[in-house]
């Protein structure tokens, strides 16, 4: 088969992750990167140099004429970066979330249904084994399903630069939330019918319209209910930063990332994705009510890192194109664990309950 050609739409830790796996896969083949700063000349260099470097999307687009445009930019630009691919007949690669609105996000998915191309949102824990064998452990454990996770980052340096102009568009619980949210849907596959969440602006580094912390619940039809937090920022503390766990009638699974949970890791992206183990209760007891059975370990032994995972997201993208995959319900879960995150944000600025539709 022929290779695909690849536009690079943004070189920061993401793009620049995704870049190296084209460069690295069979069936791609990178035909320029794009970026509006000297981002591409890195990134350039890192590659081994000589690829074709544009400042600007759209001049880019109609250049190089590319099979494929992965973006990987600020969310702000998703959903027109997108929608100019589709046009121009291309599929897409598109870190989450897929737009910076609901109607956004909608649109993208009916735009890559009418043009018959394949558009992968970037929800990386979705091609991890250990979340994979996480999710499926929380479906043993009986309904309904308490399920607990956070991920505060005490950001400095150059991680507090990409977070601030992040929350130029978005709150900690829209962006990263997103993942957790899908996961919890995963878990469940049952409807969310209403949220409630908190926040605080804790720095003026901010926009004033916007909150560096947050935390959102999230109650299902079958009982279940969730809980995630979200901070980031060099005020962060990191004391129980890394909490993964769901509870059910049957007992409990826990992420035990003992590395990635400790100390100085929550600014480590490598270390977000980690889990090393997970923790097996069983809540069954005998007549003197002691417990039967002894917490199971998994030892999880496909641990891969942040650029295998990267890879790993780009054989689907590849997969879903040379294999003609039906992606409705991937682009549907997408707008839905969006939806649910922004009723959260609607939920942190006007204080009230948001019943979903």
């Amino acid at each position: 088969m022929k290779a695909l050609r690849v536009l690079v739409v943004g070189c920061g830790n993401m793009g620049a992750s995704h870049a190296v796996a084209y460069q690295l896969l069979d069936g791609f083949e990178i035909c320029g990167i794009v970026s509006t700063g000297q981002s591409k000349e890195v990134l350039n260099e890192r590659l081994g140099g000589g690829y074709p470097l544009f400042d600007n999307y759209v001049e880019a687009l109609q250049t190089t004429k590319p099979d494929a445009v992965c973006i990987s930019t600020y969310p702000d630009t998703h959903e027109s970066f997108a929608l100019m691919a589709l046009a121009q007949g291309c599929h897409v690669f598109v870190e989450k979330p897929i737009a910076d609105t609901v109607a956004g996000a909608k649109r993208v998915a009916e735009a890559a249904k009418v043009a018959n191309k394949k558009v992968v949102v970037g929800y990386i824990l979705r091609v991890h084994p250990s979340w994979e064998r996480f999710i499926a452990e929380s479906q043993n454990l009986g309904k309904p399903l308490v399920m607990r996770m956070n991920l505060n980052q005490q950001s400095h340096g150059n991680m507090w630069t990409v977070h601030r102009n992040l929350m130029k568009s978005l709150s900690p619980i829209v962006d990263c939330g997103v993942h957790y949210i899908d996961v919890m849907c995963q878990m469940t596959r049952s409807k969310p019918l209403q949220v409630s969440a908190i926040g605080a602006r804790l720095t003026n580094d901010i926009p004033a319209d916007n909150y560096n912390y947050g935390q959102l619940q999230i109650r299902f039809e079958d009982g279940s209910v969730g809980w995630y937090e979200a901070g980031w920022g060099p005020m962060m503390s990191e004391t129980a930063f890394f909490v993964k766990d769901v509870i059910g009638p049957k007992g409990c699974v826990s992420i035990v990332a003992k590395e990635a949970g400790g100390t100085g890791q929550s600014d480590n992206v490598d270390a977000h994705t980690k889990t090393e183990s997970l923790r097996v209760h069983h809540a069954a007891l005998n007549e003197n009510d002691e417990f039967v059975q002894a917490d199971t370990w998994i030892n999880l032994t496909d641990e891969p890192d942040h650029q295998e995972l990267c890879n790993r997201e780009q054989r689907y993208f590849l997969k879903a194109i040379v294999e003609d995959l039906d992606l409705t319900e991937h682009l549907q879960d997408a707008v839905n664990s969006l939806q649910i995150a922004f009723a959260c944000d609607e939920s942190v600025r006007t204080g009230n309950v948001v019943v979903l539709s």
